[in-house]
Formats: C-alpha cells, structure tokens, sequence
C-alpha cells in the first residue's frame, strides 16, 4: 500500500510543473479532472481506445514557418524552427511574415506518400499543426484569409488530402491547434494589440473571429478525427476553454483531447516535450518527443534520431505506461526529410516483426529500465527488448520472483528456446553471443498467469557484464532537495533530469542495489557544479570513495575511482558532497560498472 502511494504521489509530481511563459508544457493527471473526467478504463473501451491500443503516432510541424527553414534575412536562427518568428529568435514583424505566404508553394506535398511513411514506420495514426502559434492556417479557412488556400500560390487544402489518405490507409487522423498563442492575430496572445483600424485589440476579439470559428471549421470539415491537439493555454479563461471544449466534444465526440487544452478539460496528460519519464506513470498519458532538434524543418539541422533510438525510446515510454508520439517536419516544398524518413522505414521494419511488444502493450513490472534495454508486457508474456546485448552469453534479470514456464529468443516469425538459471534474486538467461536481431532482439518470458508488479523485486541490479546506472529520482534522500529539473540546449531543445542539490550537513541520497558477484567495480557519478568537488561514496560494507574532480554547467559523468563489493546479495550506497558549494551541486545519477 505504502509504495503504490509513493508511486501516485512521484507520479503526480512528475506530471504537473510550471510552465516557462508561452511554452507548452502543462500536463495533467486523469484522476485529477474533476466535472469533465471520464474513467479511464471507459476512454480506453471508447474514444480512447486508438490512443491506448496504438502507443506510436506521428506528429506534424508544417507551415509557413518550414519555408524559412531556420533562415531570415540570410540570418540563420538555430533552435525550433516553428518559432522563428518570435521575439526570442528572428523577431519578425507581422506584416513581414503574413507577407512570406506569397512565396509559400509546397509543391511536393504528397499526402498519400506521407501517410505511407507513418504506416511503413509502424505508426497508428497522424497528428498535424493546422495552425501553429504564428497564427497561419494549414486549411482553408473562411474565419480568416491567413491560410493556405487564400493567401499562397499553392491554394489547396493539404489537410483534407492529409485526411482522406489517412482514412484509405486505415490510421487515425488528428489537429494541432495553437488555441491560446496567436502571433499575427490582433488580440491573440503574442499578436498585435491594435486592430487594423488602430482600435484596441482584446483576447476576446481574437477568440469569438478567429480561434472557435476555426475549430469548428476543423471539427467539420475534415470528417470524423480521432484528436484535437490544443497547445499552450497559458492563462486562458476557463470559460474560454470550455466553450473549445464544447465545440469539440459536439462535432468530434469521438476525437481525444490532450491536456494541454488547460484547466485540467482533457482526455489524457502530455508530458514535457522530448521528454521520456523514467518512472512508470499510472493513467492515459503520452510523451511527444522529434525525429532531430527541431520540430519543424530547418536547413542545418540533420541530427536524427537513429532507428535504435527511436525504438528504443518508443519501448521505454511504453514500457513506463505511455503512448510515444513522435514528430517530423516536412520542409517548405511538403517532403519529408530523406534522412529522417528511412530511419523511420527502418524503425517500421523492426515493428512488423515484434508487433506484440509495443501494440496494447502493457508497462514493465519492474518500473524502470534495465541497463540492456526494457521490458513490456503482454497477457501472459513478458518481452525484453534488449537494445544492448551481453558479450558473454548471459542476459541478467534482477528481481523476477515468479516462475518462468518458457523462454524463447525471437527472430521475426520463428524463436528458439533459451536456458536459464535462478540465484540470488537474479534470473540468468543462457544466449547466443550474437543478438537475433538489430537494433534490438526480443526474449519473450512466458507465465502461468500474467505477471504483476508483486512478481517482482524492483531493487536495481549490479551484473558483472553490464553498467548500471543509479538516477536520482529512485534514490532515498536525507538532508539534500531531490527536484525535477528542465533547460533548453539550443532555444526550445529540451532536456530533462531528476537532480539532487541544497546538500546540507551529513545529508546523503542512497540506494539499495542487489549485487549478483563481489568484485571491484568503476563507479562515476553524474553531475554539475562550480569549481571542484569534493563528493564521498559509501557502502554499508564500510567501503569508501572519495575524490575531488572539477565541475561544469553541464552534467556529465567523472570517474571517482574503484569500488568494492566484498560480498554478494542486497548492499546501501550513499552519495554525499564533502566539499563544494551546497546549493550549486546537483547530483543526476551513479554510475557502476565492472572492472573486467
């Protein structure tokens, strides 16, 4: 009973942090919803079941903004492209913008070809900005001239393109809407203020002309859509909100909403952008995370995610309880990256052989990742999804407490049966030194019943062939502040960590690890800081480390030198700052490895 608490109250916390002015972050719990909630097992047996079943949908950053690429008066800008505009990059006039949609002609917008990619790559259906934050409309749109069929030389309406091709593929379809910021509109939130009559502008004005109109021109011209993506609601009126609401509900009463529609109205919660939780999260929720640095197309930016790390990171957020929906960014002719487009197709191709493991699959027992990859689960099977594979034939699982009936290695459509052994809380899988498949092979474990968290120890495990990595958000923490904590890389590139920081006299963060075979072990620890630091290490055999290394702004790991472990079983860690500023320190994780 005590964990499950702890587990809602870690989960709560992780869901609901301040959002940064005019940034879209602000998620929710559906247990929180009060008036407007819906069950959660009743969305996933209605509306919701798409969302719940699919976990993997593409999400689309287009618009007048991808004609730029990053690029202003030959300046260009690096960070999300969507925003360059703002005042934080370009800083672009309104009229100077409104006026880039005379060259705006994506004349290799293919919308079945686009829909393809998302089916090739596994995806169950495509979410798409039918306007952003700078206000212009991706459809056509008779609330307002600033929109693709009126105010460019393409004149057509690539969503309802977008949309038929969606429905003759069999994927679900869905809008983003920008309902709160509007950069060109006067009276939105980062528009003019005036009119264009000079009379002042309001919210409300931009609101009841604009906003709701449009989205009932989404809500009714594009057939049935499975979600309607609001973003950014800032400070909105309730009453504002809920009127959106409304429309939704009573011309899409089949479309999801997410949170961040505001004041707590939606179907299900969005975590922080690029953001993969590494705790398991009860509820409806989803990660939206993108193929490189930016949502939409910029000409420098070829940093893609690989089709490892794509899957790798689709497995995790399911493996916490998650729907993974990840973005690309047509440039401004309509095509997609070729780069970013085959890693998908690469992705996709992994998919069709290991279906079971992602589709209405269910979140890992244990409650985190492993050090090889993650585990989710289905019925009565379990599926490891190991991404980094033993060199010495020995697959380590911590914690398992339940009998195994089979173990089988998968290969596409065939498998063959592996050996293992059970000692010391630990579940040692015999395999092949090669994997069965790249970027990951899958082990399915079957049960007499379904495997439930009880079935399994969750202390972290120490092998002696693989590191271990020991964050901050499992660790008990004395004395010190333990926070969640986000920044910005480049402008709207986020990161996110749990850290520890605010160190105070004999406070320490600990960790309890289950350890298979004594030995010396490296042990590194993850931080940032001024200056040098003095950092201490302990274990409850008497064993300690310290060291003094130099400190960055940014977190990396420093070698603190070698740990031993004089004993297998169940062993205490701690963590305390000898030396250094208590308040600059900040901790992000352990890290353990072998000797040999």
């Amino acid at each position: 009973m005590i964990k499950n608490i702890r587990q809602l109250v870690i989960a709560v916390i992780l869901l609901i942090f301040l959002t940064p002015p005019g940034w879209s972050q602000t998620p929710a719990m559906n247990e929180m919803w009060g008036e407007s909630a819906v069950s959660v097992d009743a969305l996933k047996a209605g509306r919701g079941k798409l969302f719940d079943e699919g976990n993997f949908g593409m999400f689309i950053h287009w618009g007048l903004f991808s004609h730029l690429g990053g690029k202003w008066q030959g300046k260009t800008y690096y960070g999300i492209g969507e925003w360059i505009m703002n005042r934080r990059m370009a800083n672009i006039p309104a009229g100077d913008y409104q006026a880039v949609a005379r060259e705006f002609n994506p004349v290799n917008f293919d919308a079945r070809e686009i829909a393809r990619l998302a089916k090739d790559a596994g995806m169950r259906y495509i979410i798409i900005t039918s306007k952003h934050h700078e206000g212009f409309a991706m459809f056509g749109s008779k609330a307002d001239p600033f929109n693709i069929v009126e105010a460019t030389p393409f004149a057509r309406d690539p969503m309802k393109e977008l949309a038929a091709a969606c429905r003759e593929l069999g994927l679900g379809f869905g809008f983003y809407y920008s309902h709160n910021q509007d950069w060109t509109a006067p009276g939105g939130t980062g528009g003019p203020k005036t009119n264009a009559d000079g009379t002042p502008a309001t919210f409300e004005d931009y609101f009841y002309r604009k906003c709701l109109p449009q989205v009932k021109e989404i809500c009714s011209n594009y057939g049935p859509i499975d979600f309607v993506w609001f973003d950014t609601p800032g400070n909105m009126e309730k009453e504002l909100v809920t009127k959106l609401v409304e429309v939704v509900r009573e011309l899409q009463p089949n479309a999801m909403l997410c949170s961040r529609v505001g004041h707590g109205m939606g179907d299900y919660a969005s975590k922080g952008d690029m953001e993969v939780p590494p705790e398991n999260i009860p509820g409806l929720w989803e990660t939206c995370d993108t193929n490189n640095d930016s949502w939409s197309y910029a000409w420098y930016d070829n940093n893609f995610k690989s089709p490892k790390e794509i899957l790798n990171r689709l497995v995790s957020t399911v493996a916490r309880g998650g729907t993974y929906l990840f973005n690309v960014g047509p440039d401004g002719t309509g095509q997609i990256p070729a780069i970013g487009a085959q890693f998908l197709r690469d992705a996709g191709a992994w998919l069709r052989k290991y279906p079971q493991v992602v589709y209405a699959a269910g979140s890992s027992p244990w409650g985190r990742a492993m050090p090889w990859g993650d585990i989710t689960t289905q019925g009565k099977s379990v599926y490891l999804s190991v991404f980094d594979w033993p060199r010495d034939g020995k697959l380590h699982l911590p914690g398992l407490t339940k009998e195994i009936v089979t173990a089988r290695l998968l290969n596409g459509s065939r498998s063959q049966k592996i050996s293992f052994e059970q000692k010391q809380g630990w579940t040692i899988f015999q395999v092949p030194f090669r994997p069965a498949d790249t970027p990951a092979s899958v082990i399915e474990l079957t049960f007499q019943s379904s495997l439930q968290p009880a079935d399994v120890e969750p202390t972290p495990g120490l092998a002696p062939n693989t590191e271990t990595r020991l964050l901050t958000v499992f660790a008990e923490v004395n004395g010190a502040e333990r926070k969640a904590v986000n920044w910005m890389e480049k402008f709207g590139e986020w990161k996110h960590v749990t850290q520890i920081s605010k160190w105070g006299e004999g406070s320490w963060a600990g960790w309890t690890i289950n350890v298979l075979e004594p030995g010396y072990y490296y042990v590194e620890l993850c931080y940032k800081g001024k200056e040098r630091l003095v950092w201490n290490i302990s274990t409850d055999e008497g064993v300690v480390v310290q060291n003094q290394q130099a400190a960055t702004e940014k977190y990396r790991d420093y070698p603190m030198g070698i740990l031993e472990f004089k004993t297998g079983g169940q062993h205490t860690l701690r963590v305390s700052l000898a030396e250094g500023d208590p308040d600059t320190s900040s901790l992000e994780s352990v890290r353990i490895f072998p000797v040999r």
